[in-house]
C-alpha cells in the first residue's frame, strides 16, 4: 500500500514539473513585449528549442500561444480569456489585505489605504499603530492633496486635469488665478520628488511631530488604483528616505501592484 502511494505521489509529481516547465514559457511571453521567435523564447524560458517547441504545439492547439506569419510566438486568445477572467475577480483592497497587515506588524507604524473618491484622497482602510498616536485619521477621512504624504502620493500620479479641477474646487471658484497657478507649481515639485524617490513624504505636517510616507499601487492599465500610507510619530518613524521602513513600503506597492496585474 506504501510503495503504491509513493508511485502515485511520484507520478503526480512528475506531471506538476511538467506543468512548471511548460509555464516558464508563459511566463516568458508574458513578460515580453512583442511576439518572440523560437530560439530567443526557449532562451528566455532556459530550455532546449527542441523542447520548447513540443510545449508550444500544445499550447496553440489550445490557444494559449498564437503564431504569425513570420514564425513568431505570442500569447493567444485563451491566454487573454483566462486573464481578463482573473482581472474580473479581483478585488484590489482584498489583495492588499494580508500585504498591509504584514506591513503594519513589520513596522509597528499606522498603516492606511486611501482611494480618490469624489472630495480627494479618503480613507477606506486603517490599522492602528502598536504605540500611541494623537491624530484624527479614520475611515471616511477626506485627506488634504498638499499637506499629506497620501495626498501628495496622489498628486503625483494622477493626471492634471484631474488634480486642477481639485485643487480648483468642484465649481473652480474655490483659489484665485495666482493662488490656483501657485498651486499648480508647487504640484509639480511634488512630482519630481516623487518621481526621484519612488514615494511621498510629509514631515511634521498637517500635525506637528508625525511623519508619513505614502506610495501608489498601479493596474494593468497604468492607473493608480489606491495608495498605501504609513505613519507615526516622529520619534517612532525617521524622516530619511534610506530607511527600513521606506524599503518595506515600496516591497508592500510592489507586490500590491504585481498581484492584481500592475507594475
Amino acid at each position: 500500500m506504501v510503495e503504491e502511494k509513493n508511485r502515485i505521489e511520484g507520478r503526480k509529481q512528475r506531471a506538476v514539473q511538467s506543468v512548471e516547465v511548460g509555464g516558464r514559457i508563459l511566463l516568458a511571453l508574458a513578460n515580453s513585449r512583442e511576439a518572440m521567435n523560437l530560439r530567443d523564447l526557449s532562451a528566455m524560458a532556459g530550455m532546449a528549442a527542441s523542447r520548447a517547441h513540443s510545449y508550444l504545439v500544445s499550447y496553440v492547439r489550445l490557444g494559449l500561444i498564437a503564431q504569425d506569419s513570420f514564425g513568431r510566438y505570442d500569447l493567444g486568445p485563451a491566454a487573454l480569456q483566462i486573464g481578463l477572467a482573473c482581472l474580473q475577480r479581483l478585488d484590489p483592497l482584498k489583495v492588499a489585505e494580508p500585504i498591509i497587515q504584514d506591513l503594519a506588524t513589520r513596522t509597528g507604524h499606522t498603516v492606511a489605504i486611501a482611494v480618490w473618491g469624489n472630495f480627494g484622497p479618503t480613507v477606506v482602510r486603517l490599522i492602528e499603530a502598536k504605540g500611541p498616536l494623537h491624530i484624527s485619521l479614520r475611515i471616511g477621512s477626506v485627506l488634504s492633496i498638499f499637506d499629506t504624504a497620501t495626498g501628495r502620493a496622489f498628486a503625483s500620479v494622477l493626471a492634471k486635469d484631474k488634480l486642477t479641477q481639485a485643487v480648483a474646487g468642484p465649481l473652480g471658484e474655490l483659489l484665485g488665478r495666482q493662488e490656483l497657478k501657485k498651486r499648480l507649481v508647487d504640484l509639480e515639485k511634488i512630482k519630481e520628488e516623487a518621481r526621484e524617490h519612488g514615494l511621498s513624504r510629509v514631515e511634521g505636517r498637517p500635525i506637528p511631530g508625525v511623519n508619513a510616507f505614502s506610495a501608489p499601487v498601479f493596474d494593468f492599465e497604468g492607473n493608480p488604483v489606491f495608495v498605501v500610507t504609513v505613519t507615526d510619530n516622529q520619534d517612532r518613524l525617521k524622516s530619511s528616505w534610506n530607511s527600513p521602513t521606506v524599503a518595506l513600503i515600496k516591497n508592500a506597492v510592489a507586490q500590491i501592484s504585481e498581484s492584481i496585474g500592475g507594475s
